[in-house]
């Protein structure tokens, strides 16, 4: 039987990425299926009961499904990671014409923010500012909500509240920054940063208990092996952003489950317990 993962379909390329792997995957001697989620949060229960094998999940449903499976007894792995997932941060980002120096300055300020299931651009850098003692007026923008910020157009509308001043701030991850000021959203040396948040970790492919122990090494000793210098494996890690699996770690998550905790978002069960959250 085939293992089975489940991705969320943030975006039509999911499709392509997926499709892509599953042929690779297939071709190489190991059956492999996925099936597609509209929001991240019925994944991680159906993750945490066993109904799929595995699953591509942002790093706040690694959180859920994990504190769902253990209040099941059940242990999840997270198997692999990009190489893109290791080590990033989010930043608060000023006009490069304000006054504020730095974090501080933001005290009683408004500050733009992603979709409320954002990690990047709403849980994590709020976290920080409250970390520093600095309350703010958040104004949030939802888009993509049940996505966990993969739909990155609530992040990139806080950019543009930033860019037209209605806004003292906005947040959002380190390499979003460099997209939007590529793109034009961001006009080069308009923002300066003057807050970042400590490094952590992103998405990562997780398996359940359901996989037996020979294929869990069979599949993270093939995804490893994928090369980027593969004609059919390079287009994929294009769209996924990534040059190489990496091995699967929980040492970059502490700051996200901090986060979870000060906000309420899921409970120690992994309940949804986020009162403006509805995916």
């Amino acid at each position: 039987m085939a293992l089975l993962m489940g991705a969320v379909a943030y975006d039509p390329k999911v499709v392509t990425i997926w499709g892509g792997f599953r042929s690779w995957l297939t071709e190489h001697g190991l059956p492999f299926d996925f099936v597609l989620y509209s929001h991240y949060e019925r994944q991680a229960e159906d993750l945490a009961d066993g109904r799929i094998d595995a699953a591509w999940n942002s790093p706040l449903s690694w959180i859920r499904s994990h504190r769902l499976a253990r209040a099941r007894g059940r242990a999840l792995t997270p198997l692999v990671m990009r190489d893109t997932d290791r080590g990033l941060t989010s930043l608060i980002v000023v006009r490069a014409d304000s006054p504020f120096k730095d974090v501080a300055d933001l005290k009683g300020e408004t500050v733009a923010v992603g979709a409320v299931d954002s990690p990047q651009a709403t849980l994590l850098p709020l976290s920080f500012l409250g970390s520093q003692g600095v309350r703010v007026n958040v104004r949030r923008f939802d888009v993509g909500v049940g996505l966990h910020g993969d739909h990155i157009g609530g992040e990139r509308d806080a950019a543009r509240a930033l860019v037209s001043g209605s806004v003292a701030a906005a947040c959002m991850i380190d390499s979003n920054h460099l997209l939007f000021g590529r793109e034009g959203t961001l006009p080069p040396g308009s923002t300066r940063v003057i807050g970042q948040t400590m490094p952590y970790d992103h998405c990562n492919l997780t398996v359940g208990e359901t996989v037996p122990d020979e294929t869990k090494v069979a599949f993270a000793e093939l995804l490893l092996s994928m090369s980027y210098t593969d004609p059919q494996v390079r287009p994929l890690f294009d769209l996924e952003g990534l040059t190489c699996w990496e091995p699967g770690r929980v040492s970059g998550y502490p700051l996200l489950e901090k986060a979870v905790d000060e906000t309420g978002f899921y409970d120690a069960a992994g309940a949804v317990t986020a009162v403006e959250y509805r995916p």
